[in-house]
């Protein structure tokens, strides 16, 4: 028998366990897409996945914990999609809009998947932690460039944001609010970190176009803004 290099053998091991991670999360993330997500259970997810029921333990202590990792798959794919237009805008406050307003066109697009995202979001402190940390920047950038960002710490400011966002995508998964809603509730969160009507209204008018990037997963080069965009929130 040839000898294997022991570090090679250990890459393999750890190539195939991520390997059969992602088997069961992509095999979760389709049973989601076809039935609720309560009905699922672990053998749904091993049948689907092609794996032993024993496989599944190896890698999540129980379903709670591979629907987060669900969740937090699919905030990061929209996170990646919306990082192209986010950077190609200098202004914190529509940044912020921007970031938000692409969750909730996916959440209107998939009321299912607002319904996981948002339960798991508000559970898991892992899920979304990427988008979290992102959203985090540009509120400082807002706090630091903006007389009316002082309010409040931007650690509080995050954590406003990131409450409505939650509370808006689990009413959009149950059907209490739709894309009439939509504008509207960008607007609350602009107006809860400290933007007067004028500057939400300017933010609003500026917010570059969305295309389907966020909504289904198209490339991002699908969602450009209308120009580089400058300047300050008035």
């Amino acid at each position: 028998m040839a000898n294997i290099d022991p570090i090679r053998r250990a890459e393999i091991g750890r190539e195939k366990r991520a390997r059969t991670r992602a088997q069961l999360v992509a095999a979760a993330n389709a049973l989601f897409a076809r039935q609720a997500v309560e009905s699922v259970t672990v053998d749904d997810v091993v049948r689907e996945a092609g794996v032993a029921k024993g496989t599944f333990y190896v890698h999540f202590k129980d379903l709670p914990e591979l629907t987060a990792a669900v969740a937090d798959e699919l905030v990061k794919a929209i996170d990646n999609l919306l990082q192209p237009i986010r950077l190609s805008i200098d202004d914190p406050a529509l940044r912020i809009a921007y970031g938000c307003s692409c969750f909730i066109d996916r959440a209107l697009a998939d009321p299912g998947w607002a319904g996981v995202a948002a339960r798991m979001a508000a559970g898991t402190a892992t899920v979304g932690e990427v988008a979290r940390r992102r959203l985090l920047e540009d509120i400082k950038r807002y706090v630091k460039s903006s007389p009316h960002g002082g309010a409040m710490s931007a650690g509080l400011a995050l954590e406003v944001v990131v409450g409505i966002m939650l509370q808006v995508l689990a009413a959009i998964a149950e059907r209490r609010l739709s894309s009439r809603d939509r504008e509207g509730a960008i607007a609350a969160i602009l107006r809860a970190i400290g933007l007067d009507a004028q500057q939400v209204k300017s933010v609003l008018t500026r917010l570059p176009v969305q295309a389907d990037a966020a909504r289904s997963g198209l490339p991002a080069r699908a969602a450009k803004p209308r120009r580089r965009i400058v300047g300050g929130t008035a």
